[in-house]
């Protein structure tokens, strides 16, 4: 049996990487009373990462007695800034095989079918698409016995919709899967990472006061409160150090936060977190000013070692993409960043290669491992200066900047194009007016 202490805790993250290396690394064990038969049985809970993702908790139930179990999983990650929606475009048998992680808090939807699963009406779930239709049918196919007997035309009705089920799982014809979790904790694989998935489009949201409600981080009678200011010249002036708990091993730490200018453009606060415990160290950047009236589009053409040592910000919001590597990384992927672009870079490394368990382990396949490999030698070789590209970091709020070197005056590598955002990109922003698309470049 396995048991979390405080050294596991405090001296290392108890959140591993599944692999053929960690044979010492057990599950841990409780013994727990089943809900059947109401006798005890067993419960096995696995703390881990999805790769690309978070950490989660995976609890598995068995009992001896009655042979009844049951399996689910809950985020251990803090719910998210933003909620999140996966729209995926199921194209052929391949797709059903996508893992998928469903909280709680998320609702599933086929559109084709006007099918709906509320929130809140099942337990979370490691699964995977095609997993996630045949626990629908299991949930429909429950009540059929009973239905058949008090009310047979409903019987009969939703033994037609569970054939309509079925049937999807042939993928004879495209049919589409959307999660939408205000708690931005569910996640739908990415096959093809770290390249973009053109059957899997991820948005964020603002979540509104009801839903922050329903997921317990605001209380009912507090829809008229306004959060206390803060006065600027004092974050302007001092560092301001407030307690939290480390994102990677969750042992207590502090983050200091700061107001700072950056130069030629405006006014950011930085936050970083250092942990005595694990020695992790983080950074993130939150925009100091508004939205902008316009999205910014900056491309850079790296043509030389030195431009590794420009200073970048990317905000939230911003997405990053390189065109030479096939490259897409969506907003939200790396949060708030003030770095130079070979920080950037390397933490697209860590993220995409370093950091990832289908590197390594038996979890890894030899096409993905080596695809991901050779990606990881294309950034060393971009950061060493051997590889030209153009990076380009897309915001739609307006908030990112990279540095121009040769200030006041223009960049001959750089442009910078102010777009009209769309409606899809000002509701992603939580922003309600309606414009038109376009680009209009700056000079």
């Amino acid at each position: 049996m396995s048991v979390i202490s405080e050294e596991n805790v405090r001296g290392g993250n108890v959140f591993k990487d599944i692999g053929a290396e960690d044979g010492d690394w057990e599950p841990t064990v409780i013994e727990s009373m089943c809900m059947n038969c109401h006798q005890n049985g067993t419960t096995r809970l696995l703390l881990t990462k999805i790769p690309f993702f978070k950490e989660i908790i995976v609890s598995s139930f068995s009992c001896d007695n009655c042979s009844w179990s049951n399996t689910e999983i809950q985020s251990a990650g803090r719910i998210q800034e933003q909620g999140i929606i996966y729209t995926l475009q199921v194209q052929c048998k391949q797709d059903l095989d996508r893992e998928v992680v469903k909280a709680d808090s998320a609702t599933t939807r086929i559109p084709e079918l006007d099918f709906e699963i509320p929130a809140f009406t099942q337990k979370g779930a490691l699964s995977t698409v095609e997993g996630l239709l045949d626990r629908a049918m299991a949930g429909l196919e429950q009540d059929q016995p009973i239905r058949r007997a008090t009310d047979p035309d409903v019987a009969d009705r939703i033994d037609e919709f569970i054939q309509k089920l079925k049937k999807l799982k042939d993928v004879e014809e495209e049919f589409t899967l959307v999660i939408e979790d205000p708690s931005g904790n569910s996640f739908v694989e990415n096959p093809v990472a770290p390249q973009k998935d053109e059957a899997l489009t991820v948005t964020r949201f603002k979540r509104t006061a009801q839903q922050d409600v329903q997921l317990g981080i605001r209380a009912d009678d507090d829809f008229d409160e306004e959060p206390a200011g803060n006065d600027l010249d004092t974050m302007r002036n001092e560092v301001l150090t407030f307690s939290t708990n480390c994102p990677e091993c969750n042992a207590p730490a502090s983050t200091n936060m700061k107001l700072v200018q950056i130069p030629h453009f405006k006014e950011v606060i930085i936050m970083a977190t250092n942990c005595d415990s694990c020695s992790h160290r983080t950074n993130e950047v939150k925009s100091g000013g508004a939205t902008e009236e316009l999205g910014t589009k900056i491309t850079l053409n790296v043509t030389e070692p030195s431009d590794m040592t420009r200073d970048v910000l990317k905000s939230e919001t911003c997405s990053i993409s390189i065109p030479e590597l096939e490259f897409e990384m969506g907003m939200a992927a790396l949060g708030g960043k003030f770095t130079t672009l070979e920080g950037l870079l390397k933490d697209i490394k860590d993220l995409t290669v370093s950091k990832n368990p289908f590197v390594s382990g038996d979890s890894g396949t030899t096409d993905r491992v080596q695809k991901l490999n050779e990606f990881g030698e294309k950034i060393d070789k971009i950061i060493a200066g051997d590889m030209k590209i153009h990076f380009i970091l897309d915001d739609p709020a307006g908030n990112s900047y990279l540095q121009n070197v040769y200030a006041p005056d223009p960049d001959p590598e750089m442009t910078v194009e102010k777009y009209v955002r769309t409606f899809e990109q000002n509701e992603d922003l939580g922003i309600n007016d309606m414009k038109t698309e376009g680009y209009q470049e700056e000079s």
